[in-house]
This record gives structure tokens, C-alpha cells and sequence, in this order.
């Protein structure tokens, strides 16, 4: 018998990720990591988080691992590191799904359904994949808070954006530029990339003008 003959030639890895995550969750392995070390140096992370009106792929695994080590190794160090998700839930990509959804078309058509409604349909939408999301990003094996998890749509963060945009402006931190963007004409707002992308009708817009040209009286041979 060879000193390595113990170890197995073939393994079940789907088996060992399942008998793995089990263990974590019965023995609350990233729940007693934030617990032991309760009144250590803080170094709090807050997901910067996805739109959850839609499926993870590969991008969101990607960064996922990345928020991940960063966590664990400052609780390595020493540190409490609480770990809460997040829910981005701006506004015009929910809008858009809404509005497909339910065969509106414009400003018209949500006005007669009318507004509170509009919202409330809005607001449902938005954490459709939320156990989905929460499915893929724990067998990543990535340790993170679901259960405190918040969402850019409740008031608190609402607030504390507008709190934290208004000391910048206190500090004299804030400034007034020029900058090109994606438009929508229908919507009345700026567009990022992505939501320039929905429906991939982002495309260069022909606008015909009018020019009226006027004789001067003072010099008939000039014109304005």
C-alpha cells in the first residue's frame, strides 16, 4: 500500500459542494464567523447590488468571488465583518418590464391604470429572482447576509443618498459639467448603457429643422 492509496482516484464534486454547503448551513459556519468576533474592529460591507429583474450570469459570479475574499480575509484578520446584500431597484428597467407585461404604452396608458397602481406592480417586480439569486450565490459558496438585505427603493436608503449628496454639496465637493448621454425622447430622461440596450433600439435619430432667412433692411445684399 503506497501512501497515497487513501485518497480517491474519482470524486463526485457535486456530491462534495452539496455535502459542503449542508454542513455551513447546519453548522452556521458564516453566521458564528460574524458572531465570534462581535466587538472587534468594524469592516462593514454592503453589496453593491445587482437588479434582480433578472437571472445571475457570469459577469455577477465573476464579481461575486471578488466580494467574497475580501470579506474573509479581514475576518481572517481579526475583524467583524458583517456581509449584507443588496437589491438595486432603480427605476426605468422595472418600468420597462412593467409596461410589457401589462400591454401599457406611455405616459397615457399609466395614468388611466393609475399611478399608486403602476408603482405597486413596479415594486412586485422587483425581487421576482430574488430565491433564484439566492440559490447560485450560495453554491458559489459565497458568505453573505440575505436576511438583512437591503433594497434601493426603501426610504432609509433613499434618504441617506440624499443625506450623503447633500454634505458633498456642504463640503463644496460638488460641481456642474456638460456630459453626452443616451435620451429618451418618450421616457424624458437620460439613458444609462445599459438601459439604452432594453429593447436594442438604440440607434442615431434624423431630426429635420426648419431655417427661416431674413433680408437685412439696412444692407439688402446681407442676410440673417
Amino acid at each position: 500500500m503506497t501512501r497515497y492509496s487513501t485518497i480517491p482516484t474519482h470524486l463526485d464534486l457535486p456530491a462534495l459542494e452539496s455535502r459542503v454547503l449542508d454542513r455551513w448551513h447546519r453548522e452556521r459556519t458564516f453566521e458564528r464567523s460574524v458572531e465570534q468576533r462581535a466587538g472587534a474592529p468594524l469592516y462593514a460591507f454592503d453589496d453593491g447590488p445587482p437588479f434582480a429583474t433578472g437571472l445571475p450570469h457570469y459577469g455577477h459570479i465573476l464579481t461575486s468571488y471578488m466580494k467574497d475574499v475580501v470579506p474573509r480575509y479581514f475576518t481572517m484578520r481579526g475583524r467583524h465583518v458583517p456581509r449584507r446584500w443588496g437589491w438595486d431597484c432603480h427605476g426605468l428597467p422595472v418600468e420597462y418590464e412593467v409596461e410589457k407585461e401589462l400591454g401599457l404604452s406611455g405616459r397615457g396608458d399609466i395614468v388611466a391604470m393609475g399611478l399608486a397602481r403602476f408603482t405597486e406592480e413596479c415594486r412586485s417586480l422587483v425581487l421576482r429572482y430574488a430565491d433564484e439569486w439566492e440559490r447560485v450565490v450560495t453554491r458559489l459558496g459565497r458568505w453573505v447576509d440575505f436576511k438583512a438585505a437591503y433594497k434601493t427603493m426603501d426610504r432609509p436608503y433613499m434618504e441617506s443618498v440624499l443625506w450623503a449628496f447633500h454634505r458633498l454639496h456642504q463640503l463644496g465637493l460638488l460641481y456642474e459639467g456638460q456630459k453626452v448621454v443616451p435620451y429618451c425622447i418618450r421616457c424624458q430622461t437620460p439613458l444609462s448603457n445599459f438601459e439604452a440596450r432594453l429593447d436594442d433600439a438604440y440607434r442615431p435619430r434624423l431630426d429635420h429643422s426648419c431655417i427661416a432667412k431674413f433680408r437685412l433692411a439696412a444692407d439688402p445684399n446681407t442676410s440673417c
